[in-house]
């Protein structure tokens, strides 16, 4: 067996001395050392690279931030339309009450206004009663049906509150989810993990269908409440809060879906338009 290792010379010693063949195998085993540890750098290395930062470049990153910031846009004017009262003005003929005066009224999801305004101060070629931005007297309350359930009337007409209740808790609905989006977003930036991003998407297109769906529920109440009694004709128009939600709808939903593009492991736009070569 230690034949193999030890070459004898004439006089039956080793070739080597025995100082020479402890240095030879000090260094063979430095040399084994170096080897191991240079493999466990190229292994730590490829760990390090693997579990980095999931891929995400600066370019990834900076994509990322535009969409939020669209999303956020959408968020506040969200916000913006779900606390605001501005969402229908009803007006009846301006010379409905017969005297100097007139009566508008406008209400949201969660309060109403009335106000009364000088029929002096009105445009002569408009037949109702406002805008309800002309200054008057006002009268605003909140509804009591998300309280006691007692229905709210206007001009002897009655509110659905099942709608109003829908529509509202729709809206609610729709800025939980979009806090939600908000928070995996973040969480995709500060962890560097592109996963995030795909609830982050579900969660925003889904917020702004229910925007929508909120919107249509609050026209079907509307709707509604006018046809309660027809003692008092009114004319209705919707007004700039559900101007700012119906954008803050559409805006969600197109930053959902440029966060599920952002998510994909490749280029949509590589696969749709591959890169032809040069030569050909």
């Amino acid at each position: 067996m230690w034949s193999t290792f030890f070459i004898q010379d004439e006089d039956g010693r080793p070739a080597g001395s025995a100082g020479s063949g402890t240095a030879g195998g000090v260094a063979g085993m430095s040399g084994f050392g170096g080897g191991r540890k240079g493999v466990g750098a190229k292994r730590r290395g490829r760990t390090t690279a693997s579990s980095g930062t999931g891929g995400m470049s600066e370019n990834q990153e900076g994509k990322i931030k535009l969409a939020f910031f669209l999303a956020i846009v959408g968020v506040i004017l969200s916000v913006l339309g779900v606390g605001t009262e501005f969402w229908v003005e009803l007006s009846p003929s301006k010379s409905f009450y017969g005297n100097q005066t007139c009566l508008t009224a406008h209400y949201g999801l969660w309060k109403g206004c009335s106000r009364t305004l000088w029929v002096a101060d009105i445009d002569p070629e408009r037949e109702s009663c406002g805008p309800a931005d002309l200054p008057g007297e006002s009268n605003c309350s909140y509804f009591k049906f998300f309280t006691t359930g007692e229905s709210k009337m206007l001009f002897q007409k009655t509110m659905v509150k099942n709608l109003n209740i829908a529509a509202a808790m729709l809206s609610m609905f729709s800025l939980f989810l979009m806090v939600m989006g908000s928070v995996c977003v973040i969480m995709a930036l500060s962890k560097g993990v592109q996963f995030f991003l795909k609830p982050a998407s579900f969660c925003f297109v889904l917020s702004g269908i229910l925007v929508f769906l909120s919107l249509i529920v609050f026209h079907q109440s509307v709707l509604s409440f006018l046809a309660s009694d027809h003692t008092v004709p009114l004319h209705h128009e919707l007004s700039w809060s559900v101007s700012s939600m119906g954008c803050a709808g559409a805006i969600l939903i197109l930053g959902g879906a440029v966060f599920l593009l952002l998510a994909l492991p490749y280029s949509p736009w590589q696969r749709c338009l591959p890169h032809q070569d040069s030569n050909n």
